[in-house]
């Protein structure tokens, strides 16, 4: 077991917005959460690694392998992201400075790691960016000299840089195209199956979960209303509001964005 959420509950002054959550993630598994925008999907995510803003409180457990995250100092919990639980999110471009480029991006987080040789920081960056497929001149240019794929690439690349054990991933194609969003999900599947981390995906859709995932849990107003294996609920739901989502996602099912094949990798993706 790698993370398993006990009783978790988020709440505000007015209202509770996470209720009672339960859920475990495997070693090595690629663990969906579904549902609709405002159903508290992301704000679970945030919890683990304890990056909620400052007004919304924490109840219950969140337990990575034996160890309370909650119970972590702000110190230690900064140690830990990166190292052993890491995250790409949606607005994969606000997490790069525009003037700096993405050499002193790689720099500066693996120096925040306690990574000091500089020689090995280099040879890390490069073999990191050679792994999501990217040259290594990359390396000198900024963010916004990148196209939108490319710097998901690096978001990709930095994440996985110090082989942490838990890869959270939040709705990380929102912003792309079909056949970039395609390519960079299997990209981040074959960089799963290499580093044999595990991956808690945010999504709400069904097309990545029906590809990709092994379980899943289905998230409504703050509350997992489904959850268990990926066949089982795709082919079978038991609730209402599991039906409708996936009764509403009509190309579910229908194969690959227009123009790919199966044989389309991650390698002819430079977009």
């Amino acid at each position: 077991m790698i993370l398993s959420l006990e009783n978790v509950s988020i709440s505000s002054r007015e209202k509770k917005i996470v209720d009672n959550v339960s859920l475990s993630i495997q070693k090595g598994e690629w663990y969906a959460l579904v549902g609709q925008s405002g159903s508290g999907k992301s704000l679970l995510s945030q919890a683990i690694g304890q990056m909620l803003p400052p007004n919304l409180q924490v109840e219950g457990k969140i337990l990575f392998k034996d160890e309370d995250l909650l119970s972590l100092s702000p110190k230690q919990i900064r140690t830990f992201r990166g190292q052993k639980l890491s995250y790409i999110f949606q607005d994969y471009q606000g997490s790069f400075t525009p003037f700096r480029t993405i050499g002193q991006h790689f720099e500066e987080y693996q120096k925040a790691h306690g990574i000091r040789d500089a020689k090995t920081r280099k040879i890390k960056s490069m073999d990191a960016l050679e792994s999501v497929g990217l040259d290594e001149a990359l390396y000198k240019r900024y963010p916004f000299q990148l196209s939108g794929g490319q710097l998901q690439r690096v978001s990709i690349a930095m994440a996985l840089l110090l082989s942490p054990d838990l890869l959270i991933a939040d709705e990380i194609t929102t912003a792309l195209d079909s056949v970039s969003g395609h390519r960079i999900l299997e990209l981040l599947a074959k960089r799963q199956k290499e580093t044999g981390c595990a991956i808690l995906f945010i999504t709400h859709d069904w097309r990545h979960v029906r590809r990709y995932a092994t379980r899943l849990a289905v998230m409504k107003e703050g509350e997992i209303v489904e959850s268990g294996g990926k066949h089982r609920i795709l082919d079978h739901p038991q609730h209402d509001y599991t039906k409708q989502l996936i009764q509403a996602a009509p190309i579910l099912g229908r194969g690959l964005p227009s123009g790919l094949k199966e044989v389309d990798t991650y390698e002819s993706a430079y977009c």
